[in-house]
């Protein structure tokens, strides 16, 4: 039952932080784009981590240090938008999951390392071949 609670702590708590990081006015945070990709919260509510993506791997460390040097106003600002006893620390966490997808993606793609189809299943008809 505490599970389903924390769950649904933790999609409301990125879904503000998604509209909170908006109104961020830190330079480091207004030139690159960035993703929140998860967020996992403890059990006692007492600390959050906040997993982000960047696009940009090369302006990720300065983002990083602007998410850092915000996490107090994002703090205080959570804690009026959910009204929860305890408004938790926020750990901000590089994620990188994002370009390993792209990369995965992009192997497929390439034919030098996905093999060609097998020519024993070409009777086979897929739902969207029809």
């Amino acid at each position: 039952m505490a599970s389903n609670r924390i769950g649904r702590i933790n999609e409301e708590i990125q879904r503000e932080l998604s509209s909170l990081l908006r109104t961020v006015k830190d330079p480091r945070l207004q030139s690159g784009l960035f993703t929140i990709t998860n967020v996992d919260t403890t059990g006692d509510l007492r600390y959050t981590k906040v997993y982000i993506s960047a696009l940009d791997k090369s302006q990720e460390k300065e983002m990083m240090k602007g998410l850092r040097s915000a996490a107090g106003y994002l703090r205080r600002e959570l804690g009026m938008a959910l009204r929860l006893r305890y408004t938790p620390e926020l750990q901000f966490i590089a994620d990188d999951s994002i370009q390993q997808g792209a990369h995965i993606l992009e192997m497929l793609r390439d034919p030098d390392v996905v093999k060609p189809p097998n020519p024993a299943n070409e009777h086979i008809i897929l739902e969207d071949e029809e």
